[in-house]
């Protein structure tokens, strides 16, 4: 069984599901229990797709194993994978060991059915609040796809593409630095590096004259971002075949891939000395 999705008048659609999904959502607890705890790198990583860096040492692996839609992988060559954290005072650093046999990138518009092609999905939420962001960006979903663009959903860019349901779909070299490389010894697994900027929810597509830009946040001790990762797993141009992320979530109406509608589901990420 595959899974896709679509956009209709402000609904998803869950074509495996065969239901319309509201994107309402609450607020995160403040005392949501710590997922991770993200070490500092004194000397930052080089993303080159090469796991070598000192500072990847000083990091524990989290699995990515909780299947969010699809199917169950049918071993782990078809898929497994596990993450590490490192930051720095200006970005976060993610180190991805991917097992996948077969890679897909069978769409060459990166903007159109990126979630069907082999991709990383990063799940960033800089505040932690929690809450809808699908249409905002109150959280991000960047999907990073194979040719290493960073692609998510932005808020509409005015009434009338709201009205019309034309989705802000977009690339943010900006924000994600990526490159991944197989190992050429077995059991030839894929190394996975990103650069990420922890944007705020004031970021903005497009700022007036003598608006000011935001910023990336400023990253210290002790700060807790929502964060999840997962892995968009393609064995065929028919479409994804499993979706898997770090973060067992709770189902609506059985559908359990909420982390693009709601940041809630995210995890808790404490940046730690």
């Amino acid at each position: 069984m595959r899974y896709s999705r679509t956009l209709l008048g402000g609904l998803l659609f869950n074509t495996t599901l065969g239901l319309a999904t509201g994107v309402h959502a609450a607020s995160k607890p403040v005392n949501s229990p710590v997922t991770y705890q993200a070490p500092y790198a004194k000397k930052a990583p080089r993303i080159d797709g090469i796991a070598n860096d000192v500072a990847w040492s000083q990091a524990a692996w989290r699995n990515i194993d909780q299947l969010t839609a699809g199917v169950a992988p049918t071993n782990s060559d078809d898929f497994s994978g596990r993450y590490k954290v490192v930051w720095t005072k200006k970005h976060l650093y993610i180190l991805a060991e991917i097992s996948d046999d077969i890679l897909i990138d069978s769409h060459t518009n990166p903007l159109e059915h990126y979630w069907d092609d082999d991709a990383l999905e990063i799940f960033i939420d800089e505040n932690n609040n929690g809450g809808e962001h699908l249409f905002t960006y109150d959280a991000f979903a960047y999907h990073v796809s194979l040719d290493n663009q960073a692609v998510d959903i932005g808020p509409f860019l005015n009434a009338a593409d709201k009205q019309a349901n034309k989705t802000n779909v977009r690339l943010y070299p900006h924000h994600v630095t990526s490159q991944w490389m197989r190992s050429k010894e077995a059991p030839n697994k894929i190394y996975w590096e990103v650069k990420l900027a922890a944007y705020p929810d004031t970021y903005k597509d497009e700022y007036a004259k003598k608006e000011k830009p935001a910023k990336p946040a400023k990253l210290k001790t002790g700060k807790k971002i929502g964060f999840m990762m997962a892995y968009c797993d393609s064995d065929s141009p028919a479409g994804r075949d499993h979706f898997i992320g770090d973060i067992n979530i709770k189902p609506v109406n059985g559908d359990k891939n909420r982390g693009y509608i709601d940041s809630s589901v995210f995890g808790v990420m404490e940046l730690v000395k």
